[in-house]
């Protein structure tokens, strides 16, 4: 298929067929295209767990609410904020820069690439309690008066960021399932302490959607796809 029809064919299916497994191999290497996605300073906060167990399958599906999309999941993949990996994913991007031989057309580049692991990274992303990031935020504001800049630095702020670099990757891998023919329904109906006690995750780790996996029953796609008409939506400036 041609990415029109991957997605045009990609829908959120309710229902999978019972009789129709999927190969988690195939799974596992949309899970690594899924890592391909476009996300904040190339920080890769996420983790992927996917679930092939039948155990852990059951734990999940009670953590959603045993809603019809995860009771007849074959296989679930779980996305994971880590924003707390900050330092560690930072300090790899610094490792990988000073050690890939890149050629840049302006010399100055590879300083302000050391520079912004090293120095902007840590600012924006470290905290204290909420009250570094009302001080960051209060003195970006100010700065704010006189050029552009980047305003978004308290603690919430930086979640979002976490989050909205996550969901890049899960809209990723729902593609590349989409061109296999598997059938994903993302769902953010659950009990997000349920599923962090099912998967061992840590205190820190948040959990961003639940995708569910497998082979479209036709009752599983409720009915034709429904969007607000285009021009209410697009704004040519």
């Amino acid at each position: 298929m041609n990415l029109r029809e991957t997605l045009n064919y990609r829908r959120s299916v309710r229902v999978y067929d019972p009789e129709k497994e999927i190969d988690p191999e195939k799974v596992k290497q949309c899970i690594q295209q899924a890592t391909l996605a476009p996300n904040s300073s190339n920080m890769q906060l996420w983790e992927f767990y996917h679930i092939t167990s039948k155990e852990v399958l059951q734990k999940v599906s009670n953590a959603c609410f045993d809603q019809l999309a995860a009771r007849t999941a074959k296989q679930m993949v779980v996305f994971v904020v880590r924003k707390d990996l900050w330092k560690k994913r930072a300090h790899a991007n610094l490792n990988y820069l000073q050690n890939a031989n890149i050629k840049y057309a302006d010399p100055k580049r590879e300083k302000i690439g050391l520079d912004y692991y090293k120095k902007l990274i840590p600012l924006i992303y470290s905290e204290f309690l909420g009250i570094w990031g009302y001080l960051k935020y209060f003195a970006f504001y100010m700065a704010g008066w006189f050029r552009p800049i980047y305003r978004q630095v308290r603690k919430s702020d930086m979640r979002i960021v976490a989050h909205k670099s996550v969901g890049l990757s899960a809209q990723t891998f729902m593609l590349s399932m989409a061109e296999l023919k598997y059938d994903t329904c993302p769902m953010e109906g659950f009990d997000s302490v349920l599923i962090k006690k099912a998967l061992k995750l840590p205190r820190k780790a948040e959990i961003n959607m639940v995708i569910s996996c497998g082979i479209r029953l036709p009752e599983g796609v409720y009915g034709d796809r429904f969007r607000i008409p285009f021009d209410e939506v697009y704004f040519k400036m």
